[in-house]
């Protein structure tokens, strides 16, 4: 008997799915021992689906997600509601579901394991990250005999091409912005590219997995876009022998008592695998106890891409339900919560415009050393009665620098703080 898959939504990824389970009918079938089939498509308005047969198509999602004939339920619909109202019925009427929403994940994926747990189903959701990059079930399942300390992720495209063409091109924010919306990189509100939404999102779904914990959501996330990134910033990092990427970071606090989750830019050392990682493309490296560094690289974005791994998971789900079994994710919880990006330990760079007098340098080393904050380096640049100094702090708590900053802005030998941005290095 055929395993029936419902899919809700049918836009730029649901379609691809549906094209794929077409022309690998054969193949997927051999793969998992019993064919495939498209049970139902659910959309807005049916005479918008094209090159879809009518038959398939229905604007009643709900009565479609809970059809008893239905073995796996396909959520590609993207946003909160009704996404999460479609899943939660499907599971509770004994579906498995696989998805690629990682704004209902990163804010209600508890609800969806507990869900999934009861129900003896499984949720699977490995396009909602990295899309193409085989990434998720590495971190559940490969490394689960491990310990991971740490995961930095370029895990949004649209921010990484513009990055890169920053430092190739020597272009500027808009203009660069303005080439990935015309490639279509970039949506035409691009708000949650560049501020960095979408990459809390999977950054909280990345800390939820590597560190085993069910406590992190969206609202957790330190987030920081790259809007405020300038010619000037993407200068001073290739001076100091870096790039500069929007990063993902999730890490185990130094007492293993909780995890620090982030996005922000960062000033990355070239000699660091992620920041060879150019246009679109993501990557996600993860520093574990026992298997050392690691790196997933790919497209991470892109109907045929993200179908792919959306399809990988129907696999999966399909060969669990025909050997009677199901593999509901986040069925155990360390505990570990989140802690404040205050008590985070970073290293800042940091550009001033001071007065060009004598006594300056040692009064901004003098309101480091007040928050103890060490200095690791310093250029200084003359400019007639003005003078730029860029200093590049040694690793602190986050909120020890913040003040640092603040304390320099308030002083009348700073005409202006031009430029803060971290620094990030090697796990020693």
């Amino acid at each position: 008997m055929a395993m029936k898959v419902a899919l809700l939504g049918c836009g730029v990824v649901g379609s691809q799915v549906v094209r794929l389970i077409e022309e690998q009918s054969e193949e997927l079938a051999a793969r998992i021992g019993t064919p495939i089939e498209v049970g139902g498509i659910a959309v807005r308005r049916i005479d918008r689906a094209r090159g879809i047969a009518p038959e398939l198509l229905t604007t009643d999602a709900m009565a479609l997600a809970t059809r008893p004939d239905i073995d796996v339920v396909v959520e590609v619909i993207g946003g909160i509601e009704p996404a999460r109202s479609l899943i939660l019925a499907a599971i509770e009427s004994g579906k498995s579901v696989v998805t690629a929403n990682k704004a209902l994940l990163a804010e209600d994926g508890q609800t969806l394991h507990a869900a999934a747990r009861k129900a003896g189903v499984d949720l699977y959701y490995e396009a909602s990250v990295a899309g193409a990059i085989p990434l998720l079930r590495p971190l559940r399942d490969s490394l689960a005999g491990d310990r991971v300390n740490r995961v930095l992720g370029i895990v949004n495209g649209t921010t990484n091409y513009i990055l890169d063409r920053m430092d190739s091109l020597g272009a500027g924010f808009t203009e660069s912005l303005e080439e990935a919306q015309a490639l279509g990189y970039a949506e035409a509100d691009p708000t949650a590219d560049v501020e960095g939404f979408d990459a809390a999102a999977k950054a909280a779904i990345l800390a939820r997995l590597a560190f085993h914990t069910q406590r992190v959501t969206a609202a957790d996330v330190h987030r920081e876009g790259i809007t405020g990134v300038t010619a000037a910033d993407i200068a001073s990092a290739r001076a100091m022998g870096c790039v500069v990427k929007l990063l993902a970071i999730c890490q185990r606090s130094e007492d293993d008592k909780s995890v620090g989750v982030r996005v922000h830019p960062v000033m990355l050392p070239v000699d660091h695998p992620l920041a060879g990682v150019k246009e679109a493309y993501n990557a996600v490296f993860v520093e574990a106890e026992s298997a050392g560094r690691l790196m997933f690289y790919g497209a991470g974005a892109g109907g045929t891409p993200t179908a792919g791994a959306v399809l990988g998971d129907v696999v999966a789900v399909a060969r669990n339900r025909r050997a009677g079994t199901s593999v509901p994710e986040g069925g155990h919880d360390t505990g570990l919560g989140v802690h404040d990006m205050g008590e985070t330990i970073t290293s800042y760079h940091v550009a001033l415009d001071v007065a060009d007098r004598p006594g300056v340098l040692s009064k901004v080393a003098e309101i480091f050393a007040r928050h103890q904050v060490s200095i690791k380096n310093v250029r200084q640049e003359g400019r007639g009665d003005d003078a730029q100094l860029v200093l590049v702090s040694h690793p602190a708590p986050d909120a020890a620098l913040s003040r640092t900053v603040e304390d320099l802005r308030g002083h009348d030998m700073v005409r202006e703080v031009a430029s803060v941005m971290r620094v990030e290095t090697f796990a020693e």
